[in-house]
């Protein structure tokens, strides 16, 4: 079988059986004027990984592996959006109201969209998703049966929310996750670093982090 050089220990993977996984590469949490900059993060920090990012998704797209995208984003008329999400803190600006990329979160917005450097092609799947997690609401679960996918590689933002809180729900679900720590990123780096210690503690309890090179070399070896 076939290992990627992983933490805590080499993943051992099926290239027929994996997919990779996109959270949230939206221009609302990367560019200035978005979301995540209202909110007072430095969103240079997720600017920087789109490079890697874009390796990956060209590395499995290259090796025939699908590539699936999610997107955080909400109904026009907010049905889906509970106030607990959209009332917490006290943001300048708050999910569903009017920003300079026009209004946040929601469907077909300019500031919800994928970055154009990662934009997905035609056919590759992009789920639409209303909360943190990718399985909540959405079509995730029945797309991975579909395809087969029992090994799922994760790249995107925020490390410490969507991305952890999906990698969990998939764990619970009996796939096998691996996250490429250098495709992924938060505001805050020691909550980037405290999720990755999280996620492949006690034997890789929720999964595996490797880098983006060493998926890329695993995929190429298999």
């Amino acid at each position: 079988m076939a290992e990627i050089d992983a933490l805590p220990f080499s993943f051992a993977f099926k290239p027929q059986t994996m997919a990779l996984v996109v959270i949230d590469m939206q221009r609302d949490f990367a560019e200035p004027g978005g979301f995540g900059a209202s909110l007072g993060n430095d969103v240079s920090r997720v600017t920087a990984i789109v490079p890697t990012v874009k390796r990956l998704i060209e590395g499995f797209r290259a090796a025939g592996l699908p590539v699936i995208h999610t997107m955080e984003c909400h109904r026009a008329d907010l049905s889906d959006l509970p106030p607990a999400k959209r009332n917490r803190g006290n943001p300048s600006i708050r999910i569903g109201d009017v920003g300079p990329m026009g209004r946040v979160l929601i469907v077909g917005e300019p500031g919800t969209a994928i970055l154009d450097q990662l934009k997905p092609l035609p056919g590759e799947i992009v789920i639409e998703k209303p909360g943190k997690g990718a399985f909540y609401a959405t079509s995730f679960g029945e797309d991975l049966k579909r395809l087969g996918a029992q090994q799922l590689v994760f790249a995107g933002v925020t490390t410490e929310v969507c991305v952890q809180t999906t990698m969990r729900e998939a764990n619970d679900r009996g796939y096998e996750c691996l996250l490429a720590e250098d495709a992924t990123e938060s505001y805050f780096p020691e909550f980037k670093a405290a999720a990755l210690a999280m996620i492949r503690a006690q034997g890789a309890i929720v999964g595996w982090t490797a880098t983006t090179d060493q998926v890329l070399e695993g995929i190429a070896n298999a």
